[in-house]
């Protein structure tokens, strides 16, 4: 990270979920402060950025910083130190030294052209571009592979234990079973399973009409629990992800928009209907990193529920699979998953 803002280039760190992206750009911020220079850490989501700026404020604690996102309530003054959603950067020319994209792969960054325009416009043309990412898009690794783009690629967590490896589990057709409220169904004794269990889960599903169904059926079969839904529609949702942050909630129902970029200290994660277009590769495997993020609390379980198969779920089966490979041959590992 500091070589690439001292050689004002351009790199990718292809790092998985938990292994610390955030603090690896912290040396290459320093020395851009140091010189003066002016950053900005973008990302497509406002759930990342909001997640980012009070750790950058707790870093580097004496630097004003600027947080923008559509509908924010204080207008913009010049700082040195910039968080924004990557549609903010349309708002910039050839303003920051050192410009850094976090979750590059993530909607609507990837694939939309006037956003990309806006990043290369956003950064003065000597200076040096960052993209962090746990799942790289597939055109962005073919540009590692031909030596076009330069890339660190770590695929070990920060506290050396493997990435939870994944369990598919079938649950026939479980968007009929919500809609007729079976309490006999497959889904509904895995989600037995997980309230008995006394552990704190995240369950995903690919729409919120869905999504609102079974919250309401769930609020009648466990009134006494504490928990909720979460969508990007929801005007609440940044109340309740940091609820959620400090336990207040015992599991939370959610839509893809916490795929990423949100930690829970220790969490189970269930994804339900993966066969779902909606959950790609690259969201799965994000979502899968959810889990197990914490130094003290390393493991969690982490379900594919499916009505099916898909390509996109095998993939991420396989991508995971292959990182802890790759940390295990690297010697980054000090247990085995037997260990944990």
């Amino acid at each position: 990270m500091a070589t690439t803002w001292a050689e004002r280039g351009e790199r990718l760190i292809w790092a998985v979920a938990g292994s610390g992206k955030t603090e690896m750009i912290f040396q290459g911020i320093s020395d851009c402060l140091q010189a003066k220079g002016r950053i900005c850490i973008a990302s497509p989501r406002i759930d990342v950025c909001l997640e980012l700026a009070p750790r950058l404020e707790a870093a580097f604690s004496g630097i004003p910083l600027a947080l923008l996102f559509g509908g924010m309530e204080d207008a913009y003054c010049y700082t040195q130190l910039t968080i924004a959603t990557t549609h903010q950067l349309l708002r910039f020319k050839a303003a920051f030294d050192l410009l850094i994209i976090d979750e590059v792969d993530s909607f609507p960054f990837h694939n939309d052209k006037t956003l990309n325009f806006g990043a290369e416009k956003a950064r003065k043309p000597n200076g040096a571009l960052l993209y962090l990412t746990a799942t790289p898009p597939r055109e962005m690794q073919k540009r590692v592979k031909q030596a076009k783009l330069v890339a660190t690629i770590l695929p070990a967590r920060y506290h050396r234990y493997p990435l939870p490896e994944v369990t598919c589990k079938w649950l026939g057709d479980w968007r009929k079973s919500i809609q007729k409220k079976n309490r006999r169904s497959l889904l509904m004794k895995y989600i037995h399973q997980l309230i008995q269990s006394e552990r704190r889960f995240l369950l995903f599903m690919p729409h919120i009409g869905l999504m609102k169904e079974l919250e309401n059926w769930l609020h009648l079969l466990y009134p006494e629990l504490s928990f909720t839904s979460v969508s990007a529609e929801d005007p609440k949702r940044v109340e309740k992800v940091k609820a959620m942050r400090q336990e207040q909630y015992r599991f939370l129902i959610t839509t893809t928009i916490l795929e990423r970029g949100v930690t829970f200290r220790d969490i189970d994660v269930f994804v339900i209907g993966t066969e779902d277009r909606v959950f790609t590769e690259s969201s799965l495997v994000q979502i899968a990193g959810r889990a197990g993020r914490h130094k003290d609390f390393p493991t969690g379980l982490v379900w594919y529920g499916h009505y099916g198969q898909t390509r996109a779920a095998k993939r991420a089966v396989r991508q995971i699979i292959s990182m802890n490979n790759e940390a295990r041959k690297g010697g980054l590992l000090h247990a085995k998953l037997s260990d944990v």
